[in-house]
């Protein structure tokens, strides 16, 4: 069974689009698709409600019963389309961009389209979780969901209920937002002068461990006069004195044959050049040859010169090849100690210099250090206590909206309060009221919301209401408070109504259909003054098809809808009298709403 709805727009959080449920429990195969507004499920006990909810825990990953498939099939899947329009909450693009999940991981193929597809598929033998058909683990499905949806019911799916939500509540506010993010940029500068505070000392610590021997290290290097460019000429000039006698026996061969003796090679090429002058003089093409022997008779007397001069500067040293050797000994052994080339070798020498210069200057560095830190914790002070006042102020003033709330919900007595205490710790950076505050990332304090919802009763941890109806509607009155400050995920109430009725159902209904103005709202229900105000009422019903069960969903149209509401007030025999009361309510609602 499939049903189509044109009415998806654009609102403040996401919106579930459209679920799709097979072989989970009693339902064979249905997709429903949702509205935006106020979305109301409602069906005789054991029609399937529950299943239908207990499947959205699924996909939202929560622990997923395998006994849930139906029997025969190999698998129950659960898929939900969740609209978040051109920008998803912050917290879960940063999530699934981790995860590398497609639309999220940067990939221009995987543009992110406004839709994140959350998927479960449960077998017997465990299950698998997906987003937009990227394989990711349950808690990373768990995690998303919580952002997501908010599923208030028997299945503690409740996002206000975790206590470390109530800062984010308080921060998301407008008048309180700035002064976090002041906060925060504070905060970020205290952990980074620390960290490098840190590890100065620890280098500090570990050098003066180290000092002895880096001092040994470096006079050793010091006195080697390690120098590259002096380690070549050096080996040049070892070079020359190891083979002079070679050098001045070849210089003089050269001077003896160029122009030594009866017949020097001098004698001979002036010889040449006067016979090949005289053949060119009648035989033109010897001329290029007459003038380059010219040119190398004047280059070969040329190095005749050099060499006589060149062999008047040879040295016959012994003493000095035998201290250039000496040296070139002890780099070879300091290479070897130091596992470096004469290039590194300098470079280690530098890094020593550094090392013992900053050891030696460590008292100084820590001192500026210490001074930067101090400035940067004194501004974090500032901060902190404008956000601890802030925070306290914005907090009392929403308990103030919240516990109205809750008095027109039929919880009259409530007493709600916002407690913004500071965390007290001796090891704390900051003093404030006389005492020392640890700052983590989140701030200075705690924010932790308190209800009392009867009279007499001192206000305990939110999280310890033990009614569900008055935790829905303690959630109810919550967001509908906020539900223009913030972006809201989508609500589901599982039977909002347990334990009320009449005037205070009424008003409860209204109060959902203005939420659902900035958030969308799916909620079951056994209320004809709930019923009454939805945008968009959908009929569970269970049927024998064969020889099976199934649960089947689908979309009332408007006498559907009235005729329901009447069955809501009379029971099965729905009479005249019940319809024209259940078409009153409808109407009056809307008249409502126009009003608005």
């Amino acid at each position: 069974m499939k049903l189509v709805n044109t009415d998806i727009i654009e609102r403040k959080g996401a919106v579930i689009k459209s679920l799709y449920i097979k072989n989970y429990a009693l339902i064979d195969e249905l997709e429903v698709t949702f509205g935006t507004g106020l979305n109301i499920l409602t069906g005789q006990t054991g029609a399937g409600k529950s299943i239908i909810i207990g499947a959205l825990n699924a996909v939202l990953g929560e622990r997923a019963d395998t006994e849930t498939v139906r029997q025969g099939a190999s698998k129950a899947v659960v898929e939900a389309v969740i609209r978040t329009g051109a920008t998803p909450d912050p917290v879960v693009s940063r999530l699934l961009g981790e995860v590398e999940v497609e639309g999220f991981n940067g990939q221009q193929d995987g543009a992110y389209n406004g839709e994140i597809i959350l998927r479960r598929e449960i077998r017997p033998a465990g299950s698998r979780a997906f987003i937009n058909d990227t394989p990711v683990n349950i808690s990373v499905l768990r995690e998303a969901g919580d952002r997501l949806v908010d599923l208030h019911g028997q299945h503690d799916h409740q996002l206000l209920l975790k206590q470390d939500h109530h800062r984010e509540v308080i921060d998301a506010l407008p008048q309180v937002n700035p002064h976090r993010l002041a906060y925060d940029e504070a905060y970020r500068q205290v952990i980074r002068l620390r960290k490098e505070r840190d590890a100065l000392t620890r280098q500090e610590r570990e050098l003066n461990e180290k000092m002895e021997l880096h001092r040994f290290q470096l006079t050793e290097l010091e006195t080697a006069e390690l120098d590259e460019e002096a380690f070549e000429e050096m080996e040049a000039e070892m070079k020359r004195l190891d083979h002079a006698e070679e050098l001045d026996q070849k210089a003089g061969l050269i001077g003896e044959l160029g122009s030594g003796g009866e017949r020097s090679l001098m004698d001979l090429l002036l010889l040449i050049e006067d016979a090949l002058g005289d053949i060119a003089e009648i035989e033109d093409e010897f001329r290029t040859y007459s003038e380059e022997l010219r040119t190398a008779r004047v280059s070969f007397q040329e190095l005749l010169s050099h060499t006589e001069r060149y062999r008047s500067r040879i040295e016959f040293n012994p003493e000095r090849l035998e201290e250039l050797r000496r040296k070139q000994a002890e780099k070879r052994r300091l290479e070897k100690k130091y596992g470096r080339l004469l290039p590194d070798l300098i470079q280690f020498r530098r890094e020593l210099e550094e090392s013992v210069n900053l050891a030696e200057n460590f008292d100084l560095e820590l001192e500026k250090k210490d001074k930067e830190l101090a400035s940067a914790l004194k501004l974090l002070q500032e901060k902190a206590t404008a956000l601890h006042e802030v925070r306290m102020r914005s907090g009392s003033g929403l308990s103030v909206h919240i516990s109205e709330a809750l008095k027109k919900l039929g919880i009259p007595n409530n007493l709600f309060e916002t407690r913004v205490d500071w965390r007290r710790d001796e090891s704390g950076w900051i003093e404030t009221d006389g005492g020392r505050v640890a700052c983590h990332a989140d701030g200075p304090d705690d924010v932790v919301f308190f209800i009392s919802t009867n009279r007499g009763e001192s206000p305990k941890p939110l999280a310890r209401i033990a009614s569900g109806g008055e935790i829905s509607r303690v959630m109810l009155a919550m967001k509908s408070v906020i539900a223009r400050e913030q972006r809201l995920p989508v609500m589901i109430f599982d039977e909002i109504d347990t334990g009320i009725g009449g005037a205070v159902a009424e008003q409860v209904g209204r109060t959902m259909h203005d939420l659902a103005e900035h958030c969308q709202i799916i909620a079951i229900t056994h209320q004809p003054q709930i019923a009454g105000q939805a945008d968009f009422h959908y009929m569970v019903e269970k049927q024998e098809s064969g020889d099976r069960t199934v649960t089947y969903i689908h979309k009332l149209d408007e006498e559907a809808h009235i005729r329901q509401i009447a069955s809501l007030m009379s029971g099965a025999d729905v009479s005249d009298h019940a319809v024209a009361s259940a078409r009153e309510m409808v109407q009056k609602a809307r008249s409502r709403r126009k009003a608005g």
